[in-house]
């Protein structure tokens, strides 16, 4: 028998059992095996049926156990009789789970299809690049014990060997064209792998580097759908080994890319590439990466007991669900495979009032002084864990006291709901962090508290989001309806108390307060704050007071305010911009460049007199001398590009627009495009007759780059125009 002791890098289901990757204190890499992990999953339905199918199972699947016992059901909150199934071995469960869908097609299966990963991690109270001490003979686990803390803030990370591998490609997606060159860093060593010049191909070089540096971690960009497809693909065509994976057994994972609607839009999700023994991470096919980095990943990897390389790549809803989930099997809740609980049916009027989002107030345009900006914390999150909100709470049968504003709907008092319970360790970790990263001396330490704390904001912005959604296993529409009704009634009792006590509210969106009154002092706002967190229940502080903010009116409409689009610097000097051109994804980069520059010089100004003067003297210059970089073609593809997300198929589109173009010009040279994909243009000759004219891809733009410098310049005029100041 052996101790050992590591962090768990990553874990598997192989045919012999789960898999387990540990680096050691002494920094080897080993892999164990724990072939008596065998998860069980539950059947629900007649007691009759139930007995049937539990002397029926043993004989069609050797060695499986199939036993009557109790588990408790969610909503009823009631112990309730379920056939628990056992299959021999892990390889066996996705086998015993189509048996008893095929034997029993009418009866309800819980605990089904969870990833055996989250299930292993669940069980034995441990989660991905946990602290661990291992008991092992040979290479087969005897035990498994966590020495580690998810809901620890200072804690130790593992010691990762990390390569770093990206295409060599400047501009665009590498899918859609260009020469197959790749950069590759390892150890502060670099290459440039070329494969018109290489004297050997890049799967063979790539082969050598891994064999040498043996990374634990590969950080790609492109490396999803493009990079590591294509290496695989060379090699497997040329008879190379190419050891992207450390499990000589395995070969490398892809999942396909899809497009699907959601919230009213549709979006492509990228194929990706997982590996085993060894972690893959795509920076651009990773919302959470993009968001917090790799600190904010390893931190949300800890708390929702994911496997890294699948956490990357789901949503943070997936993440909260996750922990929601554990709760669940902790306590021995049955959980469902799909969404369980219906909507109530509710009458016209009833829809009317229930069928509301939050409170906005739209915003008085023009320039302002001295405003504060007044926000509850993590306002829905805390609703949910200061009124018990959650799915199994909400009219739950056994309450009647119509607790929730507006709809009457009752909140149990005497079950603390399974949501409540997940979202308030978050919020408070989440405090610690953001109180940490102010007293943090070292910037690399506040950097690392900030990626955390925002990681975890987005676990519970999408906590609220996943109450409605169609197939959130826990959610209800009735709890996100609930919610919303008791974050308009707060933000509604926090306008009604400022207002009485002489302050004006400039502008109101959901948990925050614009406020000004003449002489307000930052004391003077902290005390309205205190009085309002007291008032409502909910926490709520003061963001920042603003030296000056500008509101800025629709493009559409001129007269009519837009609730999230304004700039503005507060006393301290950081700058807040919201929905102006710099803050959207299809910016062209020169046009945002301008605004950031603008911006810079009037952060600066003190008062509208001051504004207004850099405004003629300083802003408008920076302006001027964009356009002459124009005019004097002096602007590179780089500073130019456009990027627009596809809503269709290249084919579909009926009009000539600018992406359709360019969608339709690669799909012509071999380029498969889906809806949601982005397609990256320049704009040439916005007004010639041939369509095929007036924009050219960037992944086919050749030596001789020419561009619409009329096009571009009214581009940057218009996004000079929320400077001015207007008053309406």
């Amino acid at each position: 028998m052996e101790r050992y002791q590591g962090w768990l890098l990553d874990l598997y289901p192989t045919p012999a059992g789960m898999a387990l990757w540990i680096v050691g204190q002494d920094r080897s890499r080993r892999c164990y095996f724990d072939r008596q992990f065998r998860p069980a999953f539950y059947v629900r339905g007649p007691l009759g049926e139930l007995r049937r199918l539990g002397r029926d199972l043993p004989a069609r699947i050797r060695g499986l156990r199939a036993t009557l016992t109790e588990r408790l059901d969610l909503w009823s909150r009631q112990q309730v009789p379920v056939l628990s199934v056992v299959p021999p071995a892990l390889a066996a469960f996705p086998a015993a789970v189509r048996t008893v869908r095929q034997a029993a097609p009418f009866l309800d299966l819980f605990n089904a299809d969870l990833l055996p990963e989250q299930v292993y991690c669940y069980e034995h109270r441990v989660f991905p690049l946990a602290y661990c001490e291992i008991e092992a003979d040979g290479d087969q686990i005897c035990s498994l014990h966590c020495l580690d803390d998810p809901w620890a803030t200072d804690y130790q990370l593992l010691p990762l060997r990390v390569l770093e591998i990206r295409p060599d490609c400047p501009l665009g997606n590498p899918n859609h064209g260009g020469k197959f060159s790749v950069e590759v860093k390892a150890d502060g060593n670099t290459w440039l792998l070329d494969e018109s010049s290489a004297d050997e191909p890049l799967a063979q070089t790539l082969s050598e580097i891994l064999t040498r540096y043996d990374p634990d971690l590969i950080l790609s960009e492109w490396g999803d759908s493009y990079l590591l497809p294509r290496l695989l693909r060379q090699a497997a065509r040329l008879g190379i080994s190419l050891p992207l994976n450390r499990d000589p057994d395995r070969k490398p994972f892809r999942k396909r890319d899809r497009s699907y609607f959601s919230y009213g839009r549709i979006v492509f999700k990228d194929s990706a590439t997982y590996l085993f023994g060894r972690l893959h991470v795509d920076l651009r096919n990773s919302f959470v990466c993009g968001e917090s980095g790799l600190e904010g990943l390893f931190e949300l990897v800890r708390l929702t007991k994911l496997p890294l390389q699948y956490c990357a790549r789901t949503s943070t809803g997936t993440g909260i669900t996750s922990m929601q989930l554990d709760l669940a099997y902790q306590e021995g809740i049955l959980i469902p495979s799909q969404k369980a609980q219906p909507e109530q049916t509710k009458s016209g009027l009833e829809l009317i009032v229930a069928d509301r989002g939050g409170l906005v107030f739209h915003p008085k345009l023009g320039f302002h002084e001295n405003v504060a900006e007044l926000d509850f914390a993590s306002m829905f999150p805390s609703i949910m864990a200061r009124f018990n909100v959650s799915p199994e709470t909400i009219n739950c049968g056994c309450c009647d006291n119509s607790l929730v504003p507006e709809l009457g709907y009752s909140i149990c008092q005497k079950w603390r709901g399974i949501v409540p319970r997940t979202v308030a360790p978050i919020i408070a970790k989440r405090e610690k962090y953001k109180a940490l990263k102010k007293s943090a001396l070292d910037p690399a330490q506040r950097a690392a508290y900030d990626a955390r704390q925002t990681a975890m904001k987005w676990m519970l912005v999408t906590c609220f989001g996943y109450q409605g959604f169609k197939n959130a296993r826990f959610g209800r529409i009735e709890a996100h309806e609930a919610i919303n009704c008791f974050g308009r009634d707060r933000l509604l009792g926090a306008k009604e108390l400022a207002e009485s006590q002489g302050y004006e509210v400039i502008h109101a969106l959901v948990d925050s307060l614009y406020l000004w009154k003449a002489d307000a002092t930052a004391a003077d706002y902290d005390r309205l704050a205190e009085q309002i967190a007291v008032a409502t229940g909910l926490p709520m502080a003061v963001e920042g007071i603003y030296r000056w903010i500008n509101f800025v009116p629709s493009k559409t409409s001129p007269r009519i305010g837009v609730p999230n689009r304004y700039f503005g610097v507060m006393q301290n000097g950081k700058l807040k911009v919201r929905g102006i051109e710099m803050r959207r994804h299809d910016c062209v980069p020169l046009v945002a460049r301008m605004q950031e520059e603008v911006l810079d010089v009037l952060r600066g100004a003190s008062n509208r007199a001051e504004y207004l003067g850099m405004l003629e003297t300083r802003a408008q210059p920076i302006l001027d001398a964009y356009i002459a970089r124009l005019r004097d073609g002096q602007a590179t593809p780089a500073d130019l590009v456009v990027s627009k997300r596809l809503t269709k198929y290249p084919e579909e589109y009926a009009h000539a627009t600018h992406s359709a173009i360019a969608a339709q010009s690669l799909r012509a040279r071999g380029v498969r495009l889906r809806p949601g994909e982005t397609v990256d243009y320049l704009i040439c000759d916005a007004g010639a007759k041939l369509p095929s004219e007036r924009v050219r891809p960037v992944a086919v733009l050749d030596g001789n780059i020419l561009y619409d410098r009329g096009e571009y310049a009214r581009l940057l005029r218009e996004a000079f125009q929320p400077f001015a100041i207007r008053q309406v």
